[in-house]
């Protein structure tokens, strides 16, 4: 059976931990020749250390997505690496505070936003414009988050930012299907990441509580995320566009 992605080259922003770096190796090992964009050029080089060391192939660039010329400067990469961009997975994000509404600052709403929302809406747009120049066919896939579905407790600007990328996903995707060009997004329930620890820590809940959130009874692992992206990138998902999929031990089923 022949690799998913084979000599598909994918783009990852946010790829050095968590879920970005279990689904920058599933493509490598899928046949795709990855490209990790993440602000930690100490952990992306890692990932890439690690993902060279197993075989396969991939390359690492510094980005901050909230910087154009940033995200530009990861898709020049790509081409001059590879010859061409055939797929990008845009899962840069951060948590922010989570608080009542009252307790977040300006500060603390815009920085969320601009990562969450502006930074994703700077990829998919540079991205597509990248694929039209190409005159090629290209698949993208945008991190939400069941937040983008529900709302939460607390979570009124991380929750703002995910319904905003599913928003995204759903126009872009409505803009460009007749150009082949398909934008679908991946909505993780509750995942085992460096980013839920932190969320963890500073809501002062446990592990357990957490987990029994979930209608499974457990956390979903960064592995399970990066396998629905993978099929999503992949020629196998080629009449699926726009969807917002939720990946979430049936969180959203509540």
């Amino acid at each position: 059976m022949e690799s998913l992605l084979k000599d598909k080259n994918i783009l990852i922003t946010g790829g050095s931990s968590g879920i970005g770096k279990s689904t920058a190796f599933r493509c490598a090992q899928e046949g795709a020749n990855v490209v990790v964009a993440d602000k930690s050029q100490e952990e992306g080089e890692n990932c890439v250390k690690e993902i060279l060391e197993a075989g396969f192939n991939a390359t690492f660039i510094t980005t901050d997505v909230t910087q154009s010329s940033d995200i530009l400067d990861a898709i020049d990469c790509t081409i001059q690496k590879y010859g061409q961009l055939d797929g990008a997975f845009n899962n840069a994000g951060v948590e922010g505070i989570f608080a009542n509404i009252t307790k977040i600052s300006e500060e603390d709403f815009n920085h969320t936003q601009a990562v969450n929302v502006k930074g994703v809406w700077l990829s998919v747009k540079f991205q597509i414009e990248c694929f039209l120049r190409q005159n090629s066919a290209g698949s993208i896939v945008n991190t939400a988050s069941v937040a983008g579905l529900v709302g939460t407790r607390g979570g009124s600007a991380y929750c703002a930012s995910k319904h905003a990328v599913v928003g995204l996903t759903k126009s872009t995707a409505l803009e460009f299907a007749k150009k082949n060009i398909r934008v679908n997004a991946v909505c993780p329930g509750i995942i085992e990441t460096p980013m839920l620890q932190r969320m963890i820590k500073e809501t002062g809940m446990t592990q357990e509580s957490v987990a029994n959130q979930e209608p499974v009874g457990r956390l979903g692992m960064p592995s399970e995320i990066a396998e629905s992206v993978v099929w999503l990138l992949s020629d196998q998902a080629s009449f699926i566009t726009g969807i917002a999929l939720p990946v979430d031990g049936g969180y959203t089923a509540i």
